[in-house]
């Protein structure tokens, strides 16, 4: 995958597009062995197109992918040059997917995502292990529902506790200004105000 990852993001599953799709550039190259075998000299010449263009499906199909990380889906594509395009998992709204008879024998189908962005929703086609990826996508939008959820609860907790102590602390200042007043009126001794004050500090 050459999608730089994020800070934190682990990938959980990377899926491709099925073999099928090279089918036809390997017939292409099969016939054009058979007529250049036929030919003989510089026949060879015949299977070369074909096969050049089989090289470049199979290195095309092997960057061709989708990537489930803990935080989105990678469309990721391109053999000189890198198309990328993520669906964030708090942003995709539901998954299916489908599979003819031939897609359950040989194991390809097709995924559509539905997302809360302007798109909509985007159709993956002969896609490898489908059923695979769409329960990636769905067990990856779970935990991070979950990660949200406990993320939300720590720092409530902080807030709250962060509160609480400064209020412990506007209530021990009040204190001490009540006993300082006393001291100033002179209805307690120095070293009772520094006692007094002593044990507020302690407490706290």
């Amino acid at each position: 995958m050459r999608t730089e990852l994020k800070e934190n993001e682990h990938v959980f599953l990377v899926i491709r597009r099925h073999w099928l799709i090279l089918i036809l550039p390997i017939t292409f190259t099969l016939i054009g062995l058979i007529i250049g075998g036929f030919i003989g000299g510089y026949g060879f010449i015949i299977p070369l197109i074909p096969f050049l263009y089989l090289l470049y499906r199979v290195i095309e199909r092997h960057h061709d992918i989708w990537a489930v990380t803990d935080l989105r889906v990678i469309d990721e594509s391109g053999v000189i040059s890198l198309n990328s395009k993520e669906s964030p998992l708090d942003k995709i709204n539901n998954v299916s997917y489908n599979q003819s008879l031939w897609g359950r024998i040989l194991g390809f189908g097709n995924v559509q995502i539905q997302t809360a962005a302007e798109v909509g929703s985007t159709n993956y086609e002969f896609v490898e292990k489908p059923q695979k990826l769409t329960d990636a996508i769905t067990e990856m939008q779970e935990k991070y529902k979950k990660s949200q959820i406990i993320s939300q609860s720590q720092e409530l907790a902080k807030a709250i506790a962060q509160n609480t102590q400064a209020q412990e602390e506007t209530d021990i200042t009040a204190e001490i200004e009540k006993i300082f007043a006393l001291k100033q009126k002179g209805m307690i001794t120095e070293q009772e105000f520094i006692d007094a004050k002593k044990k507020l500090l302690d407490y706290e």
